[in-house]
């Protein structure tokens, strides 16, 4: 399913909203939605609500599938750093492609990460990043590999790899149940994909499923193993009834 012949192979687009993302050949699609913008998807789609929904904790691991150019993660700390919130955040974050890390020191970001510059340069160099306040760490590899071996029990997921489509493999039932065996049990997890595939999964595995309304982007999910009241919720079942050909990924289909 994965072909390496193809992974150094990249083109850089810009984005609507002014920042730089990469396209990548081995899985025919960009790494953001160039119509919603490599940075303002990050912030809408997973840094803000995550951070909304878990205001109250003092300490967060956050699990992010995959690091990819790292927008998600260095906008966790840009948005921490942004509003001076007094919170410490361990970031995980499993990713097969070593050379795409170590070109990350080169990577033209937007602006608003000029505070990072250090933070972004360890990560590329060394897979590895921490300070008092943030930790960040690389998983070499496959996330279907390393996800089942992380110890820490995970407060968030940014559920943000390559889509459905193209790469089914992170989106099964099987990988979910996965992500909730190593998740706390009020673990949320946000997603831009609203496929009826990726919201089965992640209620087969035991999440509730909502829908989030980012700023000027589009509608994405949240998932979420305790019952969300500030956010509109789906009834599976009843979208069941309403889809039944409808069917969560399964390893065996693509295995």
């Amino acid at each position: 399913m994965y072909n390496e012949a193809l992974r150094s192979k990249k083109k850089l687009i810009l984005c609507e909203d002014g920042t730089n993302t990469l396209f990548s050949e081995e899985f025919s699609e960009p790494y953001h939605s160039t119509k919603d913008g490599a940075l303002h998807e990050s912030l809408e789609k997973h840094v803000k609500p995550a951070f909304r929904i878990k205001k109250e904790l003092s300490s967060l691991t956050i699990l992010d599938l995959c690091f990819g150019l790292g927008y998600n993660s260095f906008a966790t700390l840009y948005y921490i750093k942004k509003n001076r919130l007094n919170i410490k955040v361990h970031i995980l974050s499993p990713e097969f492609d070593k050379e795409l890390i170590h070109s990350l020191k080169k990577f033209t970001y937007p602006n608003e990460f000029n505070e990072l510059k250090e933070i972004i340069y360890e990560v590329s160099q060394n897979l590895y990043y921490e300070d008092e306040q943030f930790k960040i760490e690389i998983l070499l590899g496959d996330a279907r590999v390393s996800v089942p071996k992380i110890k820490n029990r995970i407060d968030i997921v940014y559920q943000d790899a390559f889509s459905p489509t193209h790469n089914p493999l992170l989106w099964t039932r099987e990988f979910f149940t996965d992500i909730v065996s190593i998740s706390k049990e009020d673990v949320i997890l946000t997603t831009y994909s609203t496929a009826a595939s990726t919201r089965l999964g992640l209620y087969e595995s035991g999440f509730l499923i909502f829908i989030h309304y980012g700023e000027k982007t589009r509608y994405s999910t949240i998932a979420s193993t305790k019952r969300l009241n500030d956010l509109e919720y789906i009834d599976m079942e009843l979208k069941k009834v309403r889809n039944p050909t409808a069917k969560s990924f399964r390893d065996r289909d693509f295995i």
